[in-house]
């Protein structure tokens, strides 16, 4: 059982690595690849490529050679937290719970039915599947399934708070029988339960220990076994023990690119059967014009990658509502669209995702898009003139290429718009700083975006529009919206981000869903974006290629004509 204690200890020491590692990853790791699905680098296609990997499958062959210039920090699922590992866990293990492929209807995987919920809303019993064995044949069953949910709490990994926040216990209550009891009603729960990270591991193998984790191994009970796991290569064969589902080809060779411009070069020369995250947009446009001479698939899919813009209310003017709905007025995201991102992008009005049903254009309805009229009868009333100008910043982290061509476009826009009555000026920071110092209230505006952890609203609308210590007059001291650096403080976004945590009514929570979105469009403590689009490219002959509707990317589904 995990300790209320050992809880609050992992909650303190996540809330604000969460933000940071995830950007950190986005932003420093991959040196410019700013966001998880597409990157809007400056750099050409140009003739250099990258040696085909000894992995990379051969002529003749069933196995299917993917390339992607994205990496694997570590395949342990208690500490990764990055989507990469998140997609080869996806391939690699099994959840309880999963979604039925092509759509967001869940579906118990390594659970045998969806859960028993008690009366009071906070007793799942989860009857698991008999006729599973891990890669290494151990059997599994609900002991190990304990074992793994409480070393995915315990050791203390990037995500453990994920589940440490929600759980109060977990046990076997049958050889085939979990039981999990939560601090509170948790409407998320079976979403959450589909999470990469809940993949169970043999206890022979793993321990529970603080700080403990195996990064550059994997045993799992999934479709594939890992093969070789290199920085330059991984390779995944088929589990042919495997119970559900057998993959339709003979294994994946993933070869890592250290650029878009190598891994679209080594595609366009047939070096690999996948092009899968990331390249840039004029890579991403010239596949797409040169499709059918190419004899190559377009598969083009959107995802839930949120891209804002988090306004800081502890930093006049921004303390007035009224400046902050002069900036969402004077936002244009039709521009930042073509100019940015060629049409690869999809204009954002709210915080939540257009894919989920509950989405509603707040932002747009309320400040359309370039409004300089409303913007300007916001400011002159907020007290701006032309002799006292509004001044304002916007940070982004430098590694960021796309962020700085947002910023300097928002920049373009605002004075041109409003000249001499607002003045705008780019800062930039090193990702680690700049993340850093957000929940500390350094910095006016920051652009960001934001990967969900599963598949429901409440990850787009808690992490935001919640703080645990506060008040209306202070803002937020402790909490999610510090995290995020607007320092955001509602009475009543708190009482509906809790609600709707404990509403088990699906059209009830929708209505709490569209008050919050009220909430935003009222108090704009943040300001909706853009969300990404993704690519996938596939040489002729291959079947099977999709982006699930949840982001996730089924390998096992790829197939390759003989």
């Amino acid at each position: 059982m995990m300790s209320s204690g050992l809880s609050r200890l992992l909650q303190i020491r996540h809330a604000l690595a969460r933000r940071q590692w995830r950007s950190l990853f986005r932003f420093g790791t991959l040196l410019g690849l700013c966001f998880a699905f597409i990157v809007a680098c400056t750099s050409s296609p140009t003739s250099e490529t990258e040696g085909t990997a000894e992995t990379a499958s051969e002529a003749g062959s069933d196995r299917i050679s993917m390339g992607t210039t994205l990496t694997a920090r570590t395949l342990d699922p208690a500490d990764a937290y990055e989507i990469f590992p998140g997609i080869l866990l996806h391939n690699l293990g099994d959840q309880l719970y999963a979604y039925e492929p092509g759509t967001t209807e869940l579906i118990p995987q390594l659970a045998a039915e969806m859960p028993t919920v008690s009366e009071d809303n906070l007793t799942y019993t989860i009857p698991l599947r008999e006729d599973v064995v891990f890669h290494d044949g151990t059997p599994f069953n609900a002991e190990v399934m304990a074992f793994s949910l409480e070393r995915f709490m315990q050791n203390g990994g990037r995500p453990a708070f994920l589940l440490a926040d929600r759980i109060a216990s977990v046990e076997a209550t049958g050889e085939y029988e979990l039981t999990v009891t939560l601090n509170s009603p948790f409407a998320a729960f079976t979403a959450l339960m589909t999470f990469w990270g809940v993949t169970p591991v043999p206890p022979d193998v793993y321990e529970i220990a603080e700080g403990s984790f195996i990064p550059d191994n994997f045993i799992g009970t999934g479709p594939y076994k890992l093969a070789e796991f290199n920085s330059d290569s991984i390779k995944l064969d088929v589990n042919e023990d495997y119970w559900g589902e057998k993959p339709a080809n003979g294994g994946i060779d993933i070869q890592i690119f250290t650029s878009p411009a190598n891994l679209y070069n080594t595609f366009t020369t047939n070096g690999v059967d996948v092009a899968y995250q990331t390249l840039d947009p004029d890579q991403i446009a010239a596949l797409e014009r040169e499709a059918d001479t190419g004899n190559w698939q377009v598969i083009e899919a959107g995802t839930t990658v949120v891209n804002y813009m988090s306004l800081n209310q502890k930093i006049e003017p921004l303390n007035d509502v009224r400046v902050r709905q002069a900036i969402a007025a004077m936002i244009d995201r039709e521009l930042v669209n073509e100019r940015v991102f060629q049409g690869q992008a999809e204009p954002l009005y709210s915080l939540i995702p257009t894919s989920f049903d509950v989405y509603e254009p707040v932002l747009q309805q309320a400040y359309g898009d370039g409004n300089f009229e409303q913007a300007e009868s916001l400011l002159r009333e907020a007290g701006f003139s032309e002799d006292n100008p509004f001044n304002f910043e916007i940070w982004y982290p430098s590694a960021s290429t796309t962020r700085s061509i947002v910023a300097n476009t928002l920049k373009e826009s605002f004075e041109s718009g409003l000249p001499g009555l607002v003045t705008v000026t780019v800062q930039t920071a090193e990702s680690a700083t700049l993340w850093g110092n957000v929940d500390k209230g350094v910095y006016p505006s920051v652009l960001a975006n934001w990967y969900p952890d599963y598949y429901d609203v409440d990850t787009f609308v808690q992490p935001f529009l919640s703080c645990e210590v506060g008040s209306e007059a202070t803002l937020c001291e402790q909490g999610a919206s510090q995290g995020n650096g607007s320092f955001y403080y509602s009475d009543r976004a708190n009482e509906l981000v809790a609600a709707q945590q404990s509403e088990q009514d699906p059209e009830a929570r929708k209505q709490i869903f569209k008050d919050l979105q009220t909430l935003l469009k009222e108090d704009v403590p943040y300001i909706p974006l853009w969300q990404n689009k993704d690519y996938v490219f596939a040489h002729e002959g291959i079947s099977g290629v999709a982006v699930q509707p949840t982001q996730q990317f089924l390998m096992w589904q790829i197939s390759k004509e003989g």
